[in-house]
């Protein structure tokens, strides 16, 4: 099990640690529904530093990010991310991702914890172009700090403007008394805030910065379990549950990162499916009755025949009701339709609905 440069502070804080890609991380510390809580009114921290972080130089950097990504990243511009996803040659997904661009000749991708050798060696068969790529996933920490008072409780930390910063833009400065840390409009929450990427050796002193700084806030560490419910409550996508090798983007409700404007890995394919339309999609729903829906969990219509299987749910915190997603055949897709969750042997009913659940 590996230890993030955090580790020792979540255990002193009295974290439940669990492991989760290889990594001692933190599930949670006094509970999921008050951090979660806590991101939506205010502030929560979360350790990240287990995503990987992926540097990719060269002249032709753009010309590989083109083919292996399946957004259009010649739209980026210095100081911009991008959300995408690298394509399999099945119709699946190999993994969802950040595309930061540094430079015209320098970008960054951040891709998720599980997926990091998989995806190294994915960017490595398709590098023909002479890209130098760096693996810099151990050298760096990662923190989200999430929530609508964010900016306010930060600013004083950093020479940065967080509070004019917009939404899906970066900028490196000076942060908690260490120069060049990147600091990222980003998130998996859904309510605002900054991802800082930073040097191991600076982690720790850059988290106590921030709760301190956050001490008028009602700030407080965030385990996975809360990042978990806060991104299901926008309908974000988990890689493993709601896409994977086998779900294609444009099943995936991810057609909106999908540009047919260039040629990528499997893009004939992908554009020929949406010509053509899919059997199945990714919905969102909410039970109509008291229950909680499960990864696995089979979804079923009103005479108890299978039309799909719930990828992710929960009792969300913020809504007080059973919400997930999950693939259904198309024709039980639409907005409304009734559909019943199998739980314990019981149909409960199921309303699909469009996303997010929460709308802020």
């Amino acid at each position: 099990m590996k230890n993030t440069a955090l580790t020792h502070i979540h255990e002193s804080l009295g974290a439940k640690m669990v492991p989760f890609t290889g990594y001692n991380m933190p599930v949670q510390y006094e509970g999921v529904n008050s951090e979660h809580l806590a991101v939506r009114n205010s502030i929560g921290v979360f350790d990240v530093s287990h995503m990987g972080e992926f540097l990719l130089k060269g002249a032709n950097v753009l010309a590989l990010i083109q083919k292996i990504t399946s957004n259009d990243a010649s739209k980026l511009v210095d100081g911009k991310v991008q959300y995408s996803c690298f394509p399999n040659n099945e119709g699946g997904i190999v993994d969802d991702l950040l595309v930061y661009r540094i430079a015209s000749d320098e970008f960054m991708l951040v891709v998720n914890a599980s997926n990091k050798q998989k995806d190294w060696d994915w960017i490595s068969r398709h590098n023909d172009l002479g890209v130098a790529m760096t693996d810099l996933s151990d050298d760096i920490s990662l923190i989200a700090v999430q929530g609508p008072n964010a900016a306010k409780a930060l600013q004083s930390l950093t020479d940065i403007d967080l509070i004019g910063m917009k939404y899906y833009t970066f900028q490196k400065g000076t942060f908690a008394g260490f120069d060049d840390i990147l600091v990222s409009a980003t998130g998996y929450t859904g309510s605002g805030g900054f991802e800082i990427y930073m040097p191991n050796e600076a982690a720790e002193a850059i988290w106590k910065a921030v709760f301190k700084a956050g001490s008028d806030y009602q700030i407080k560490p965030c385990g996975l379990a809360a990042r978990d419910t806060l991104r299901l409550e926008m309908g974000f996508c988990l890689y493993g549950n709601d896409i994977n090798d086998t779900t294609s983007p444009i099943e995936a409700g991810l057609g909106w990162i999908t540009k047919f404007t260039k040629d990528f890995v499997n893009s004939e394919a992908l554009k020929a499916q949406k010509e053509k339309g899919v059997s199945k999609k990714l919905v969102g729903f909410e039970l109509l009755e008291r229950g909680i829906p499960r990864h696995d969990y089979p979804i079923v219509d009103k005479d108890g025949n299978p039309i799909g299987i719930v990828t992710s749910g929960t009792m969300s915190p913020s809504l007080h009701k059973g919400i997930g997603m999950g693939y259904v055949n198309t024709e039980n897709s639409k907005i409304g339709n009734e559909i019943y969750i199998q739980i314990r042997k019981k149909n409960v009913p199921a309303k699909v609905v469009r996303l997010p659940f929460y709308k802020g």
